[in-house]
């Protein structure tokens, strides 16, 4: 516990535009020594000024890819971008004005929550703001997987190239408004073909769609616990703190 509590002092090393709203940061310190091997997925925590040193704003994140050889790990950041044009949050303008050289204390990293592989077929779903983390579960199916992976998007443009088994659809939902109570990601799911045999879920997003994908998937189509991860990333209007608030009430 002790060594989650001391944070990771980390410098960035080269930012980079994904997609017109995905961005990335990469960071670099001796101090990634202390990670796990293969650490893709697991969640830290970014650290920012408030005001009080013994009081930082933290933010969660994925992370997107770790090269251990090189102490580095990559971040990726959706942008929220607001009416006036400009990114919203604390996070995602950090990111935007990153550049190499500036510090950024991590804490972490958090365990990682992965798909169950023992299976006959497999769903994912993911925003934006959980794609590298849907990456990471990816990466463990076997070649001959089939199934569904379900992208919401802000964008056309928002498209990545994505390592995916040969018998597994990519769909890719574009929804500009991200957070919007239509909850398009959700209505996708709903229209898919479903197979024969054991599923395996896996799923993240935002706190309204989760609650109406969770209740299609455990109730609807009674997928067992054992073979079921779902999770609010973020709730639309509010702050990690507030959300992590909702989540507790959810649970309860």
């Amino acid at each position: 516990m002790a060594e989650k509590r001391s944070p990771k002092e980390l410098t960035v090393t080269a930012v980079s535009q994904l997609t017109p709203n995905m961005r990335r940061v990469t960071l670099q310190g001796e101090d990634l020594a202390r990670f796990p091997d293969n650490a893709e997925g697991a969640y830290i925590k970014l650290t920012f000024d408030s005001g009080n040193p013994e009081r930082p704003i933290m933010r969660t994140y994925t992370v997107a890819q770790h090269r251990a050889e090189q102490f580095e790990i990559d971040v990726d950041f959706m942008l929220h971008v607001g009416s006036d044009g400009t990114a919203s949050g604390i996070a995602a303008p950090w990111s935007l004005d990153a550049k190499p050289g500036d510090a950024m204390p991590v804490f972490g990293p958090g365990p990682a929550t992965f798909i169950n592989t023992d299976a006959d077929w497999f769903l994912l779903a993911a925003d934006m703001t959980a794609l590298p983390a849907l990456v990471a579960n990816l990466a463990l199916l076997p070649e001959s997987a089939g199934g569904y992976i379900v992208v919401e998007i802000l964008a056309d443009e928002d498209k990545q190239d994505l390592q995916v088994p040969v018998n597994m659809d990519v769909i890719w939902v574009v929804n500009p408004h991200a957070g919007s109570d239509e909850s398009p990601l959700f209505h996708a799911l709903e229209k898919l073909e479903w197979f024969d045999g054991q599923v395996a879920a896996w799923a993240a997003c935002e706190f309204k769609t989760m609650k109406k994908i969770r209740q299609f998937l455990r109730v609807d189509k009674q997928i067992e616990k054992s073979h079921l991860y779902i999770s609010s990333y973020w709730k639309q209007g509010l702050k990690e703190e507030e959300h992590k608030v909702a989540k507790k009430e959810d649970a309860a």
